[in-house]
């Protein structure tokens, strides 16, 4: 039977947001109602988060140190149980309570649930239970997506066995952003964008980040963060941005395209 175009289902696009922990813990309603804007424009969204700054303060407070290598953060036994409670059991239901409390209908979720981020040890005697995500589970985004129920992930992914791991936040982002063939992946920092030499970049492209981080520009967390959105950028996604809570920024584009501007 040939279906007319009339009668076919409209395919809404999705955009993947990853928020900072230090940009969780200063949002407005200004943010939410770009949210809400965003759904009444037809995108379907799908949040994931860290919470760097609420885990410091239970790390602190047990006593636990956590050094940062490579922008990820080193996790041995004690402080994982730290990280996925803090994550868990904290900063994902306050996000998801900000977010129904602004009309958004959200739901919190981990990689525990419904098998959402299967994962492995990224390389255990470096960084101790730190994660790489090996599956993620499209079918349940798909489906929360579809009854316009906004996913909200943490970055908690789980091995074949049972094992938390902590996983970078910019990762999961990309990693969830590739596996439903987001639109649009957006990388919502305390920063407007990448800043080189003082000034913010409107655009940049692979090479010049490749080049930034040689000279020592970019460093620490920003690393990964950059590398995440050139790797979702080469894999296809159409466009991937580095933005504040006004959600402006950087956008990454390809190495080919020109005039690559500068934002003082």
């Amino acid at each position: 039977m040939i279906t007319s175009k009339s009668t076919l289902p409209t395919v809404r696009k999705k955009i993947v947001i990853k928020l900072g922990g230090s940009t969780l813990e200063g949002l407005n309603k200004a943010f939410f109602s770009n949210f809400k804007n965003l759904q009444q424009e037809g995108f379907d969204i799908i949040i994931t988060h860290g919470g760097g700054p609420a885990i410091n303060r239970e790390l602190e407070k047990q006593g636990i140190t956590s050094p940062v290598l490579n922008g990820i953060r080193v996790t041995n036994e004690d402080a994982i149980n730290i990280v996925q409670s803090t994550l868990i059991g904290k900063v994902n239901p306050a996000l998801v309570g900000e977010l129904n409390k602004a009309g958004i209908m959200a739901i919190g979720l981990n990689g525990f649930d419904g098998l959402l981020l299967q994962s492995e040890f990224l390389e255990k005697e470096t960084y101790g239970y730190v994660g790489k995500v090996t599956a993620v589970n499209t079918q349940l985004l798909n489906r929360l997506c579809k009854q316009q129920i906004v996913p909200v992930i943490a970055c908690i992914g789980a091995t074949i066995d049972g094992q938390a791991l902590n996983i970078n936040g910019d990762t999961v982002a990309s990693e969830v952003a590739l596996a439903v063939e987001a639109e649009s992946l957006l990388l919502v920092t305390d920063v407007s964008g990448i800043r080189i030499e003082g000034e913010y970049q409107d655009k940049a492209t692979p090479a010049l980040i490749d080049q930034w981080i040689e000279e020592g520009h970019i460093y620490g967390g920003m690393i990964p963060k950059v590398q995440g959105a050139v790797q979702v950028l080469d894999a296809g996604v159409p466009s991937v941005q580095i933005v504040d809570d006004r959600l402006t920024g950087t956008m990454i584009v390809p190495s080919s395209e020109k005039n690559v501007a500068v934002r003082s």
